[in-house]
């Protein structure tokens, strides 16, 4: 008995240990005290295990001002050996592609960019996609023997078994299950998700959603879709495509949506539906760049068209305000360079339809990360979604959680 008791502890001591890992590879520069909400165990046994961690140098001290501690004082920040592993990112866009290198205290080592033709095909991405991968490894110098995987958005919905849907913004991807396909590429663990859940997993790691218990990103951008992080986790729903909120029926007698349906809120507020209004009162077309680069100066046309897209876009929220019941809101894409021209109308719709006990608890501000947040959020996924770094090693402390 006194045996099996101690293989019991072992194994609980080996799964704390890995918790801890895990807990600072998705929160990268941290604290003693973060590192124990995110894992339930208490203070004390993280103490033991971090101990235990920076006399292997697995883990290290790290120096970064501006986050208080309880008691007024900064806290003693740790992080993972950045040395010690790499998660790489790749974000397919309508008309670019973008690939990006970190270490495990989530700093970016290399960043490439390229202009991509519109609505091209998976394999054309694919391929073009690994030489960036290869070129972004060989500048950041990272050992391919550390990689702990690539993360990989798409602009679209994404189904739990890696399914591109039909009604992806890049059409050329559709019913592809693009993860398999660029891990057989590359020879790597790959995990996909759509853009805007990576937005999510980006702002709230490293940018306006850090800290927020409930976070919705909206990404408005050709599309609208949104993600959605409750503690710390992405909330994808049974199949992976949560967040669709593109998709929500504002006019049953409206124009057809790109998805079948009619009256979409994509219909009246995307920046591509909202570029193709005004194009047909003018005798040029326009694009989204040129439409809010028109309202920043002054147009009134361009102007009362965001202004119209905020309100539309604030009924969406105030129905998901009443169903999760989020704190925080914020809004990235290309659209949110028109700060509060969309964002004040957005916030007005939300406070007249969501109840109000929602209607207060919920803050709307802008994104932090700009168009890198869907590429960073990529690399957070890896953070995320690989095993513990290090796993295996002499097991530390054990508790259960609390």
């Amino acid at each position: 008995m006194r045996g099996e008791d101690s293989g019991s502890l072992g194994s609980l001591r080996e799964s704390n240990r890995d918790r801890v890992v895990q807990a600072l590879q998705m929160l990268g520069v941290t604290s003693r005290a973060d590192v124990a909400r995110w894992t339930g165990l208490s203070r004390s046994t993280v103490s033991s295990i971090v101990a235990e961690l920076v006399a292997e140098g697995v883990v290290v001290d790290r120096e970064e001002d501006g986050r208080p501690g309880s008691a007024g004082r900064p806290p003693t920040l740790i992080a993972l050996d950045p040395t010690a592993g790499v998660a790489v990112g790749i974000d397919f866009g309508k008309r670019h592609l973008a690939v990006a290198a970190a270490d495990l205290a989530h700093h970016v080592l290399a960043e490439e960019w390229v202009e991509m033709p519109e609505d091209y095909e998976a394999e054309v991405g694919i391929d073009r996609a690994a030489e960036l991968v290869e070129s972004v490894l060989s500048e950041s110098g990272a050992d391919g023997n550390r990689l702990l995987g690539v993360g990989m958005g798409l602009p679209g919905p994404v189904h739990r078994s890696g399914i591109v849907g039909s009604s992806a913004i890049l059409p050329g991807w559709a019913g592809t299950h693009g993860a398999e396909r660029m891990s057989e590429r590359l020879g790597l663990d790959v995990w996909l998700g759509n853009d805007a859940n990576l937005g999510a997993l980006s702002e709230a790691t490293w940018g306006a959603g850090r800290g927020a218990a409930a976070l919705v990103y909206l990404k408005l951008s050709t599309g609208i879709g949104a993600g959605i992080v409750i503690d710390g986790k992405l909330f994808g729903g049974a199949g992976g495509t949560a967040g669709e909120i593109g998709h929500i029926t504002l006019d049953e007698t409206g124009e057809i949506c790109r998805c079948g349906s009619r009256g979409c809120l994509e219909t009246f507020a995307a920046g591509a539906a909202i570029a193709r209004m005004l194009s047909r009162t003018r005798s040029e077309e326009l694009d989204v760049d040129t439409m809010l680069s028109r309202a920043s100066a002054g147009d009134p046309a361009c102007r009362r068209a965001l202004r119209d897209a905020g309100r539309h876009i604030g009924v969406a929220v105030a129905n998901l305000c009443n169903l999760i019941n989020p704190e925080r809101i914020v809004v990235g894409g290309s659209m949110g360079r028109a700060g509060d021209l969309l964002l004040d109308p957005l916030r007005e719709s939300v406070a007249l339809r969501a109840i109000p006990s929602a209607a207060e608890d919920v803050e709307v501000v802008p994104g932090e990360l700009g168009e890198r947040a869907e590429l960073l959020g990529a690399v957070a996924l890896v953070l995320h979604e690989a095993s513990p770094a290090w796993s295996g090693r002499t097991p530390a402390m054990q508790e259960t959680p609390k």
